[in-house]
C-alpha cells in the first residue's frame, strides 16, 4: 500500500511539473512577443507578480502568466488568477468529474433539453439516436439528420479547437464512416449572422462567455470576446483565430483584438474590417441563456459557452467547456475576473504517503 502510494504521488507531482513547465513556455513566449511589440515591462510590475504568485499561490510556477497579464496591461493587478493555477487547483476543485461531462457531445440535449444546441441526431456506442433521443436504423439515417440542411457538423466526443470536427453533407454522407470515427453529434450546419460575415471568417464566428456559480449559487457572466476565423480557415483554430474582447454591459466590440501570440489588431487582418464602433447581435439574449443553461448543470462551477448568432438573430450554442476553458486572456483584457470568488485559497489535497 505504501508502495502505491508513492507511485501515486510521484506520479501526480511529474504530470504537475509537466503542466506547469508547458504554461511558464508559453507564458514566457508571450511575454516576449508582448515586450518585443511595446517594449521592456516595468521591473516593479514584474516584481509584483513574482511576489504575489509566492505570497498569495504558493509557488513561483505562478509568476509567468501574472507577468503575461502585468506586461499586457502596463500595471499589476491584485485577483488575477494565473491559467495553470486555474487549471491545476481551481478546475478540479470547482468542477471535479462534473466538468468531464461536457467532453460527451450527445449528452448536452439529455442535460439541457434546449433547442439553441443545433443537434440532429446522435452516434453513441454502435447506435444511431435522433436529436430526441429515439433509436434510428441504419438505413434511415440520412433521411433523418438531412431532413432540414444539406450540410451537417459531426463532432466527435472530447473535440476542441476544431480537432474532431468532420462537414458532411447529404452526397458523401456515409454511415460506416460516423461508425468508424465513433461516438459524437451530428449538427446542422450554421449560416451565421451578416454581421459576422462581414470579417471575412469563413468559419462560424463564436462568441465565449464565461459564467460562474458563487458560494450562494448565484450564476453571473464574467468575461466575454468574440473569435473569429481566419479566410483560409474552415473551423476557428487556435494557432490563427482573432480574439476580441466584447464589453459585457453593451455587448460592444474592443478597440483592439488579439492574435494567438497577443499581439493588438484594431481590423480583421484579412477583411480589414474595424472592430471599434461593433456591436455584437443578440448579446443581451446570448447572455441570458447561458445563464439559464448553467442553472440547469450548476455543478460545474465554472463553464466557457462558445456561442453564436445566425441569420435569423436565434442565438445557437456550438458548445460547452467545463473543463479548463481559457481564462487568461479574459484575466489579461477584462480582469480581475473572479476576485470576489476567493479562488486563490483554494488548496489541493495533499497526498498522504
Amino acid at each position: 500500500m505504501q508502495v502505491k502510494r508513492l507511485v501515486k504521488y510521484s506520479w501526480e507531482n511529474l504530470s504537475r511539473r509537466r503542466f506547469d513547465w508547458k504554461h511558464g513556455a508559453e507564458a514566457r513566449k508571450i511575454l516576449c512577443n508582448i515586450e518585443q511589440k511595446h517594449g521592456k515591462t516595468d521591473p516593479t510590475h514584474l516584481r509584483l507578480a513574482d511576489a504575489y504568485a509566492c505570497d498569495v499561490f504558493g509557488d513561483m510556477c505562478y509568476a509567468p502568466w501574472l507577468r503575461v497579464y502585468a506586461a499586457f496591461s502596463q500595471t499589476f493587478k491584485e485577483g488575477w488568477i494565473p491559467d495553470n493555477y486555474y487549471g491545476w487547483v481551481v478546475v478540479p476543485k470547482m468542477k471535479g468529474m462534473y466538468g468531464k461531462i461536457a467532453q460527451l457531445k450527445p449528452l448536452s440535449g439529455l442535460l439541457f433539453h434546449d433547442e439553441v444546441f443545433p443537434d440532429l441526431g446522435y452516434y453513441v456506442n454502435g447506435i444511431f439516436f435522433s436529436a430526441d433521443h429515439v433509436a434510428i436504423p441504419d438505413s434511415k439515417v440520412s433521411e433523418s439528420v438531412f431532413a432540414t440542411t444539406e450540410t451537417i457538423a459531426f463532432k466527435l466526443d472530447h473535440s476542441s479547437q476544431g480537432r474532431g470536427v468532420f462537414f458532411m453533407d447529404r452526397v458523401n454522407f456515409d454511415v460506416e464512416r460516423v461508425k468508424q470515427l465513433g461516438n459524437g453529434v451530428l449538427q446542422r450546419f450554421i449560416v451565421q449572422h451578416k454581421l459576422f460575415g462581414q470579417f471575412a471568417s469563413k468559419a462560424v464566428a463564436t462568441v465565449r462567455l464565461t459564467t460562474v456559480v458563487d458560494d450562494a449559487g448565484d450564476i453571473s457572466l464574467r468575461a466575454g470576446y468574440l473569435r473569429l476565423g481566419r479566410a483560409a480557415d474552415a473551423l476557428i483554430r487556435p494557432d490563427s483565430e482573432i480574439c476580441v474582447p466584447v464589453d459585457l454591459a453593451s455587448g460592444q466590440l474592443f478597440r483592439e483584438g488579439y492574435s494567438s501570440d497577443w499581439i493588438g489588431v484594431d481590423a480583421h487582418p484579412d477583411s480589414k474590417t474595424r472592430f471599434e464602433g461593433v456591436t455584437l447581435p443578440a448579446f443581451a439574449d446570448c447572455v441570458r441563456k447561458v445563464i439559464e443553461l448553467h442553472a440547469k448543470m450548476p455543478y460545474a462551477r465554472c463553464v466557457g459557452w462558445d456561442v453564436t448568432v445566425d441569420v435569423d438573430e436565434k442565438v445557437i450554442v456550438m458548445e460547452w467547456n467545463a473543463e479548463h476553458n481559457d481564462v487568461k486572456l479574459s484575466e489579461a483584457t477584462q480582469g480581475p475576473c473572479f476576485s470576489d470568488l476567493k479562488w486563490e485559497k483554494l488548496k489541493l489535497s495533499a497526498i498522504s504517503i
